[in-house]
């Protein structure tokens, strides 16, 4: 266990935790919603540090970040523990392990020097703190993260957009890339998730500020997330931020307790992604359907395709130095 950061001590040994949105109110003994939080005597432990159930070696573009070093591998980690409650999280078995196994806590004992390591040794361009949400682990996340910048290795959320404004000023100059989830409208996040709207708005806005390279994703889920009036709010979103933010909107399957809908319709994807080109977002992806052409880059001003995608893989990329191979016109994102 390790003494968490962000919280504050209260009366009768209760503590609150602001980590993240939730602001949790803990008494002694009990944990916050992530379930990887536990106040114990009036002092607040991670349960998590270090404690790691997934280490693996992703290419970028799975996060998904298609204009983040594409083509790199980012080596990527995660604990359990999460602090939404995503009735169609697709790791689900990771993520709601400690509520769905009576609390407990498991993992391989790891140091961030051992992840650092690791992830030079692999020659990733990058370490992603990712499969859950790495709000969660931050004390973890945090440790490693500065660890990896002094050694020239990026750093990447992908992450639920629910990180508390404190933690995310804390991580921020060690924090190089986010994609961030905008799920839906406010009814959506209360009832799928457990969560609101406007923190992960707050957090979108304020990443945005502290110079981390954002991507946006959004799972369209058929008859939950797929109108017009939500698409388009989350079209108005982005606008209003950044129109160079790229947007991924990616198929949902059935999963987890979401088991009695369809996948989402291809068609319905292209219809958000022309939505979002036409009313004027500079980049929009289709994901988890390869070969569907909505995964490819091009550039703005001549037309010319420049990264050629199928599904993970990059067929060719023909970016030179940040700008389009034929009319140098510059294209947003970190190319390295």
């Amino acid at each position: 266990m390790k003494e968490a950061m962000f919280y504050k001590k209260l009366e009768n040994q209760d503590v609150e935790c602001f980590l993240c949105a939730h602001h949790c109110l803990i008494s002694k003994g009990r944990r916050g919603i992530c379930g990887v939080r536990e106040n114990k005597e009036g002092v607040l432990y991670s349960l998590v540090y270090g404690k790691l159930v997934s280490m693996n070696i992703d290419p970028i573009e799975k996060k998904p970040l298609f204009h983040f070093y594409p083509g790199s591998t980012s080596f990527s980690i995660s604990t359990v523990g999460c602090n939404f409650r995503c009735k169609h999280c697709q790791n689900y078995d990771i993520s709601q392990y400690p509520r769905r196994h009576h609390g407990i806590i498991p993992g391989e004992n790891v140091t961030p020097e051992t992840v650092v390591a690791a992830a030079e040794k692999a020659g990733c361009k990058s370490i992603s703190y990712t499969y859950t949400e790495p709000t969660i682990f931050f004390e973890f996340a945090y440790e490693c993260s500065r660890l990896a910048k002094a050694r020239g290795i990026k750093n990447i959320f992908v992450s639920n957009g629910y990180t508390g404004p404190e933690a995310a000023k804390t991580i921020g100059p060690f924090l190089d890339g986010n994609n961030i989830d905008l799920k839906g409208d406010d009814e959506f996040y209360k009832k799928i998730c457990g969560a609101r709207l406007q923190p992960v708005l707050d957090t979108i806005k304020l990443m945005k500020e502290l110079g981390v390279w954002i991507e946006i994703t959004t799972l369209i889920i058929p008859t939950y997330n797929d109108s017009e009036k939500t698409i388009n709010g989350i079209i108005d979103f982005i606008l209003s931020v950044d129109p160079a933010i790229p947007w991924h909107v990616t198929q949902f399957y059935p999963t987890y307790e979401l088991l009695d809908l369809p996948r989402t319709p291809v068609e319905t994807l292209r219809w958000a992604r022309e939505t979002g080109l036409k009313r004027g977002i500079k980049y929009v992806y289709t994901g988890n359907v390869p070969g569907e052409g909505g995964e490819n880059t091009y550039c703005l001003k001549c037309g010319e395709l420049l990264i050629e995608r199928s599904g993970y893989r990059i067929t060719q990329n023909r970016i030179k130095e940040g700008r389009c191979f034929k009319c140098a016109t510059i294209i947003d994102g970190v190319w390295g």
